[in-house]
């Protein structure tokens, strides 16, 4: 940064912020990103794990905060970014998520279409009329679903129109049936449930459903949900390696908590909660971004493990990602109490166990990390590793005796590790239908919250994920309102 003001400060390196950094540095412009942990990433970092029972040298990594990102291929922005020219490697599981039932059984959704609906049987004409369509348009439903609400997203216009047509038919019957009268088994009631769940929010909903016809297309498409070898931190070391080789620079250990601790600079954007960036503006400015409403929250839990999950299903296993929630009405009655400010006695878990797919992971005697979330109410300070054991248990049984050490971060101190999650909210705000577009409030442009300032972070369109939309769609309205400048330079490696 020069001694008088520096062009762009960002606050906060998670995958939006990195990603506008990207983007602006590019175009040849002075940029500082502002990281308040010691190591740059927010949600998508890799650090090593250690427990009150296991110690570092156990050679464990855990994801701090994300873990599978779900929306990484199919992103416009990563597309271009290229992970892959840059050593960053998705694996992707040949089962995207499962969600295990009581009595052995289970709701597998295989990245292979054809191979879930004969799985599902009854229900798998049904599946297919569903989610085929959004499976063979799913870079469309991708674009339409990462676009920032306000203009029409790039790509063939006969095949976003299809894509938005798909979009809007399966979102408008998962919102209305919930399986209740469309579907026969409990197995794909609950395959559909469990991906309605990533809202944490009361069940059903047009967000719920609209989440899960554009997760239930990534899941078929041929990225899947994948994870990344050596931990979901390869694709923060990338974002950083690109940013640097254009000039710009990251400064760690720098919280930024009040408009003192902001240096100078043409433009600022925001990479964090709306209500955290609310602190450091002005009225009416700040009390604008408070309006935003807390979302869900989590608890984050990381296991080790001496052996993989014993899952009762086997095909489990192949999962990267399994919805530990039960039926379709455990989860309704579950986060139903979550939205109430309750926590439930079966809350719903996310259970990942990378190691089963990337040996890289596993440490020293064979140990291996298995990272869960438990939603649970903003705010809450519960250690709730008791309840998720029991459903672990439930449908995993002799999960408790392969514990050998679990580190428990309740929600009320997610914030603890990233700034950008207060209360535990993951989301950056409420999911629902109206604030996926009024994000984090009802303005023709989202982004721009004060004279000179913009965010950039969950908490504006497209919303949660890892995809590095909103740091983009910021980026571009910088770079043409406050430097003139009206195209992006190319991202790809060069």
């Amino acid at each position: 940064m020069t001694a008088e003001r520096a062009d762009v400060v960002i606050v906060g390196s998670g995958p939006n912020g990195l990603a506008a950094a990207v983007v602006l540095a590019r175009a040849g412009l002075e940029v500082t990103v502002l990281e308040g942990q010691s190591t740059p990433g927010g949600g998508v970092r890799t650090l090593p794990l250690a427990t009150p029972e296991v110690e570092e040298t156990a050679g464990l990594l855990r994801d701090v905060c994300a873990a599978i990102p779900a929306a990484a291929p199919t992103s416009p922005f990563f597309a271009e970014f290229d992970l892959a020219a840059r050593g960053v490697e998705l694996i992707t599981p040949e089962v995207s998520y499962g969600q295990p039932l009581d009595g052995g059984r289970a709701g597998v959704a295989y990245r292979d279409l054809d191979r879930t609906v004969d799985r599902l049987g009854t229900d798998g004409h049904r599946w297919r009329r569903l989610l085929g369509p959004l499976t063979a348009y799913a870079s469309e439903v991708a674009a339409i679903s990462l676009s920032d609400k306000r203009s029409v997203p790039q790509g063939h216009p006969l095949r976003l129109a299809r894509a938005a047509g798909a979009f809007g038919v399966s979102t408008a019957l998962l919102a209305r049936s919930w399986g209740d009268s469309y579907w026969s088994t409990e197995e794909a009631r609950s395959l559909i449930g469990g991906v309605s769940a990533h809202t944490i929010s009361a069940l059903p909903s047009l967000a719920a459903a609209g989440t899960a016809s554009y997760l239930g297309a990534l899941a078929h498409s041929v990225q899947g949900w994948p994870l990344v070898r050596g931990g979901i931190g390869q694709i923060t070391r990338a974002l950083v390696d690109d940013l640097e080789r254009y000039g710009g620079r990251i400064i760690t250990d720098h919280p930024v908590r009040t408009p003192k601790d902001l240096p100078p600079a043409r433009v600022h954007l925001l990479d964090t909660h709306a209500r955290v960036a609310a602190e450091l503006l002005a009225e009416p400015y700040r009390s604008r971004l408070r309006r935003l409403p807390l979302g869900g929250g989590v608890c984050k839990l990381d296991y080790v493990l001496s052996g993989p999950v014993p899952w009762a299903e086997a095909e489990l296993a192949r999962a990267g990602t399994v919805h530990v929630a039960g039926t379709l009405a455990d989860m309704r009655d579950a986060e139903a109490q979550v939205a109430a400010g309750r926590h439930a006695e079966r809350p719903v878990v996310l259970v990942s166990d990378p190691a089963q797919h990337d040996a890289s992971r596993l440490g020293n005697g064979g140990l291996r990390p298995v990272w869960t979330y438990a939603h649970v109410p903003a705010g809450s300070t519960l250690d709730v590793r008791e309840a998720v054991e029991r459903q672990l248990e439930r449908f995993a049984p002799g999960f408790r005796d392969l514990v050998v050490g679990c580190l428990v971060t309740p929600a009320s101190e997610m914030a603890e590790h990233n700034a950008a999650y207060p209360a535990g909210d993951i989301a950056g705000g409420l999911v629902s239908m109206w604030r996926m577009v009024a994000r984090p409030t009802a303005r023709l442009d989202p982004y721009a919250v004060a004279p000179g300032v913009y965010l950039c972070s969950q908490s504006t369109p497209p919303g949660p994920g890892v995809h590095g939309m909103a740091g983009v769609h910021a980026a571009r309205r910088v770079l043409r309102r406050e430097f003139g400048i009206s195209q992006i330079a190319p991202l790809s490696p060069r």
